[in-house]
């Protein structure tokens, strides 16, 4: 009896393992699909609008009115781009936006990482208060203090010298620490000198090095990671930013400003009215988004040259969501 007894046991245990292992696998397949699902509406959502600038970019005017062609263009022709470079005057117009930006981002650089620096490594009064209203020009929007910003700038110092329409503005506000994304760029800076061992800088004061010293050539050179990763970030927040040189630099002429004025611009070349389903209309938004791409091109060109770096500087930098 005893035998059978346990023979009967091992046959229900083995029969349990085995409803469980289907029971797992049951779950962790229905669990794949909703995971594969889920993923591939974020993925459809993020670059249905980027495949259709890109043929709407190529599609000659024949592939717009033929009601057989849907995506892939069956006469691919580079006339709405060569137009959108005309009307944007796009190299001059991306060079002085790609100097801009770069140089924004350049100082950016320099400050958030002198800034950081200091945070991650001093203790003096008032740190964490000063730390605190840091992390609040992160999650305070700029639209909530625009008009006291504009009025600052408009009547700066003591002789109300007019900023607005000059760089001194933007400039003057990422020095200070008030410039785009500025409080983003001293935390991530802040974290990645956090990271790093403080033997470094114990190491540097024994050998007679002061701060400064330590900073400029110890410190800063072991953080290219969290730098390449602010300058790419504020590289791209610059490069399409509405809101500061909208409100500083109104009278100069941005890329993404110029992208705007296509489909007017085509319109008055041709002299045609705007009527809804006209064919002239439809070729101006063909243009348009031709220029739309052309806009995006050089960041996509830029990142995938740095996006090791950036990817790099985001994870020791211990920046998630």
């Amino acid at each position: 009896m005893d035998k059978i007894r346990n023979s009967s046991t091992g046959i229900v245990k083995k029969l349990r393992a085995k409803s469980y292992r289907t029971t797992k696998k049951t779950k962790d397949f229905v669990l794949g699909v909703f995971i594969f699902v889920v993923l591939a509406g974020c993925v459809y959502t993020i670059l249905a609008p980027i495949i259709g600038i890109l043929s709407l970019s190529f599609m000659s005017t024949g592939d717009l009115f033929n009601p057989m062609v849907f995506v892939v263009p069956t006469e691919p022709t580079v006339y709405n781009i060569s137009n959108a470079v005309r009307l944007m005057d796009y190299w001059p117009v991306l060079l002085h936006t790609l100097v801009y930006s770069l140089g924004m981002g350049l100082l950016h650089v320099l400050i958030a990482s002198f800034v950081g620096y200091g945070f991650a490594r001093f203790n003096f009064p008032g740190k964490k208060i000063i730390f605190a209203l840091v992390l609040l020009t992160i999650i305070v929007p700029p639209q909530a203090y625009m008009t006291p910003l504009f009025m600052h700038m408009r009547f700066f110092g003591p002789t109300d010298i007019n900023l607005i329409n000059s760089y001194w503005s933007v400039t003057i506000l990422t020095i200070v620490g008030m410039g785009l994304r500025s409080g983003l760029f001293i935390y991530i800076f802040r974290q990645f000198f956090k990271g790093l061992p403080v033997e470094i800088n114990e190491a540097a004061s024994i050998d007679g090095a002061g701060a400064f010293r330590t900073y400029a050539t110890i410190i800063l050179p072991n953080a290219k990671p969290a730098m390449i990763t602010v300058l790419l970030l504020s590289l791209v927040w610059h490069y399409g930013d509405t809101f500061y040189s909208g409100m500083f630099l109104r009278e100069t002429r941005f890329i993404h400003v110029a992208a705007q004025g296509i489909f007017s611009r085509y319109i008055n070349e041709q002299g045609v009215a705007i009527n809804v389903g006209d064919a002239e209309q439809l070729i101006a938004q063909m243009i348009t988004y031709a220029g739309v791409l052309l806009v995006i091109a050089p960041m996509l060109v830029i990142y995938a040259f740095l996006q090791r770096y950036f990817i790099e500087g985001i994870e020791r930098s211990g920046i998630t969501g």
